[in-house]
């Protein structure tokens, strides 16, 4: 009987010894664990190893955790969570801007940080596993291309590196068919009723959403805000109505 093939995490952080308390915890719940010391090692090993998920510290030699974060958005949607000694808002607005899926202030309980790991790789596992209806699998919105049983977006026939929070956020809005879709709704539906967080993280997601998606995102075509209630994705029919 062939077993299965554990979890992988890649855990990236210079302190050695919070490395070594960390994986050896991990392992010790059944997850493969990849280590890197600094940040260019980090993204070497994202590119190498495929891990299903990143632990990232911010502040590292080589490259810092935001510049990891920017370069593997490129290429690839893995779930990253990043791993900071600095609380401020706007430190926790700019990893989310760049990209990443949650993060978690130093210092913290391994009990807090695995709930956080198992949380993101259950909507990830989730969201992977969910049947896809025939005649909703492929959708055109313009120049963009949505292919649900692949769960990839393409733009002009190339793929987009979506995080896992930015494509649930478009699974969202496309289903709502044209229609607003609140705030509340969002966060509900995308980030969980549990969760407890800064509501602006959604506003970070929506613009890093843009970013990819729009050709103008300063002046968004598809995905529009509507003020004092929430957001609301263009539908084809309308998107055909522009051509």
């Amino acid at each position: 009987m062939v077993q299965a093939s554990k979890t992988t995490i890649l855990l990236a952080d210079d302190d050695e010894m919070i490395v070594e308390v960390l994986q050896r915890q991990f392992m010790r719940e059944g997850y493969a664990v990849e280590v890197a010391f600094d940040g260019a090692e980090a993204l070497s090993k994202a590119r190498t190893t495929s891990p299903d998920l990143i632990l990232l510290d911010v502040m590292m030699p080589r490259l810092q955790g935001w510049d990891v974060v920017r370069e593997l958005r490129r290429e690839s949607a893995v779930p990253v969570l990043m791993l900071t000694a600095r609380g401020e808002e706007m430190d926790r607005i700019l990893g989310l801007e760049l990209g990443a899926d949650d993060y978690i202030v130093k210092p913290f309980s391994f009990r807090e940080l695995l709930a956080r790991v198992r949380a993101t790789l259950r909507r990830v596992s989730l969201d992977q596993a969910a049947p896809v209806p025939p005649a909703a699998a492929l959708v055109n919105l313009g120049r963009l291309c949505i292919d649900r049983r692949r769960r990839q977006v393409t733009r002009d026939g190339r793929p987009l590196a979506l995080t896992q929070r930015e494509y649930d956020l478009l699974m969202v809005l496309l289903d709502a068919q044209g229609a607003v879709v609140s705030r509340s709704d969002l966060l509900d539906r995308v980030w969980g009723e549990t969760w407890f967080g800064d509501p602006r993280t959604l506003d970070v997601h929506i613009r890093w959403l843009r970013e990819k998606l729009e050709q103008d995102p300063s002046r968004p075509v598809l995905i529009l805000t509507v003020r004092g209630v929430g957001y609301r994705l263009l539908s084809p029919d309308e998107i055909q109505g522009h051509d």
